[in-house]
This record gives C-alpha cells, structure tokens and sequence, in this order.
C-alpha cells in the first residue's frame, strides 16, 4: 500500500461566494497527503480573509498567494511551480470534491500501477447545489473531436507536465483540452464511474460558450486532431448542442 502525496490547486478570483465550499470540500477529505494551493488573481472582496481563515486548519499544508495573473492557466502554472505532490488535481473556486474522492483515487493508483491519467463522473449543479445532470464518461479516441472526459477533480502524473510542458496561456478557457490532446500519445488513462464532484454550472465555460468553442476549434487545428472542415462542423455542433442544452436545463 502506497500513500502518494497528492497536490490539489485551485485558481480563485473574487470568489467569497463559494470559496468556502471549495476549501472545506478539500479540508474534510478522509486522505491526508494532500498538499493544498491557491493561486488568487488579486481579489478585491473578501476571498483573502475568508483564505486565511482556514489556513491554520490545514496545519502547514495550505499555501496560497494573491497577486495579478494573466487567467486561470497562468495560475494553474503558478501552481504546478508550488507543487511538490508526484499527483495533480484542479479543483474551480466554485466546485466541492466529495470527501472520499481523493481516496477512491488513490485506490485505483494502488491497484493499477499503469497509469498516469484518472477522471471520473462530475454532478453538475445549480448555484444552490441542486442537482441537474452527471457528466463524464470514459477517454477514448472521441477525445479527438470533443472532450468526452470531465477535467474537474481528474487526477494528473506529474511525469505528463514534465514530458509536456504547462498549459499555453494563450488558451483563456479551454487550455486544460489543448494540454490533454498534448498527452494524446502519452496517455495512460483509468475512468471510475462514480461521482467525486460537484460543479456548479455557471463557471466562466459557461458563461462563455462562443469563446470556448473559438478556442477549441483553434486548438484542433493547432494539434492536428482533425481535418479543418470537420473542425469547422464541430464548432457549429458544439454551439447549437450547448444552446439546446440550456434550454433543457431551465426547466429541470
């Protein structure tokens, strides 16, 4: 039995609404090696104090810093920096890791040495944590054409960032799906069909559906996944399936 240390960054940005969630989620995982950071981007409410209010909780095992950054994958870099952990997580200010996520991972590390990639299903919710679907299935060669897996809570070896550099800052939503395309021929992944977090659906993807999907069709072309005019339909398909979906949603 191996007890690997596991390192979780979250990027934050005026977050008081929810970062106390966030941070408690992580608090009360029934896994201790875990090492928490948290980049903020230089919030003006008072995500800080609500930060520093926890810290001493963590004995030691909480570092954070708050200064300017160019978005969440110039963050998410800050907090590869920082890690020591020989696995990474990125948890939103605005998610929740179900207490035994981080130790149904570490189970799977245990019982299958061959991996360096594990994800699994993510609750989607409202901003009040009702329920409104699950989302997540399995890596495979669809990854492709969209991102089949949930990218929330998903484990990373640091052996991936080490073969294939950070995220490109160049990307400001979808960067996490450039860096995954990147491992395309590296990975080594393992799916557990369980839910291990929640996320509220109001995250800056959603918020921002024509950008990610600008983002995602650059990043195709960019990694060669897909001939040009397949990437060209994609990108309507994806914005007239995210539409249709939010309708569906507003009367769950």
């Amino acid at each position: 039995m191996i007890f690997p240390k596991i390192s979780i960054i979250t990027a934050s940005f005026n977050s008081e609404k929810t970062i106390s969630d966030t941070i408690e989620s992580i608090l009360n995982q029934n896994y201790n090696n875990i090492e928490y950071i948290i980049i903020d981007g230089g919030s003006s409410d008072k995500t800080i104090s609500i930060i520093e209010k926890y810290e001493g909780l963590f004995g030691g095992r909480l570092t954070w810093i708050s200064e300017h950054d160019e978005g969440i994958y110039d963050a998410w870099n800050k907090g590869l920096k920082l890690s020591t952990g020989e696995w990474i997580s990125f948890v939103g200010s605005d998610d929740i890791l179900m207490e035994n996520a981080i130790a149904i991972y570490v189970d799977i590390i245990n019982n299958n040495q061959d991996l360096n990639f594990i994800s699994s299903n993510n609750l989607a919710v409202k901003e009040n944590l009702d329920p409104i679907r699950i989302v997540g299935k399995p890596w495979s060669k669809k990854m492709r054409s969209h991102c089949t897996i949930t990218h929330v809570g998903s484990l990373h070896h640091k052996s991936l960032f080490n073969q294939k550099g950070n995220f490109n800052t160049d990307y400001r939503i979808a960067g996490d799906y450039d860096f995954l395309l990147r491992c395309f021929d590296i990975i080594k992944p393992y799916y557990i069909p369980k839910i291990t977090v929640k996320t509220r659906i109001d995250g800056i993807s959603d918020r921002h559906i024509l950008r990610v999907a600008q983002e995602v069709l650059k990043l195709k072309r960019s990694n060669k996944s897909r001939p040009a005019f397949i990437c060209f339909i994609e990108y309507f398909s994806m914005i007239s399936k995210y539409y249709l979906r939010s309708i569906i949603d507003r009367f769950r």
